[in-house]
């Protein structure tokens, strides 16, 4: 049975370049890929970065209870649909879901056996100044996400293991530890 590795942190964390670092030294690991009814954006692939669906067929998927795991965010839903998981297994395919605490949660009170990795700052003002670096969000969305980080902390007390990503090479190391 392959494993399944739910990956979460803050937003700005760096989650997304440790787990790209990560893939491309290991490219037999799967990213998962979620459902969105997000609008898609430049360059976005449907199938590679999202599945792109409708408002009705994500409502759908959840009346059916097709997701493994979902949140709405500024509007927009997002998911795991449980059949991507399986079919990856079926693959014989070790997974990475990249999504929130919450989400991570739910997905090991579903599958005991998955394993939890929360990717935390080194601290609040790193965080704070990784955010106001990227500029491409207003004040009004950092002072959001600062404030989500006090939930976040408080879930990844439930998480398996916790890397403080400091350095992206000793983040990727770490990873590397935990999954291999």
């Amino acid at each position: 049975m392959k494993k399944l590795f739910v990956i979460s942190g803050s937003s700005g964390v760096g989650k997304g370049t440790v787990i790209k670092a990560f893939l491309e030294k290991h490219p037999y690991f799967k990213l998962s890929v979620s459902c969105t009814t997000r609008k898609k954006r430049e360059g976005e692939i449907d199938g590679v970065n999202y599945f792109f669906i409708s408002q009705e067929e994500f409502d759908k998927c959840v009346k059916n209870d097709e997701f493994l795991e979902w949140a709405e965010f500024s509007g927009n839903k997002y998911g795991t649909k449980k059949s991507f998981v399986e079919d990856c297994f079926r693959n014989n395919e070790d997974l990475i879901l990249e999504i929130d605490t919450k989400g991570a949660l739910n997905v090991k009170k579903i599958m005991p056996d998955s394993v939890l990795i929360f990717i935390a700052p080194p601290s609040v003002e790193e965080l704070e100044a990784r955010l106001r670096g990227r500029h491409t969000e207003t004040e009004d969305a950092i002072q959001r996400r600062l404030a989500s980080i006090k939930l976040e902390m408080e879930n990844s007390k439930h998480f398996d293991y916790i890397i403080i990503n400091d350095k992206v090479e000793h983040a990727v190391k770490n990873l590397e530890e935990i999954i291999l």
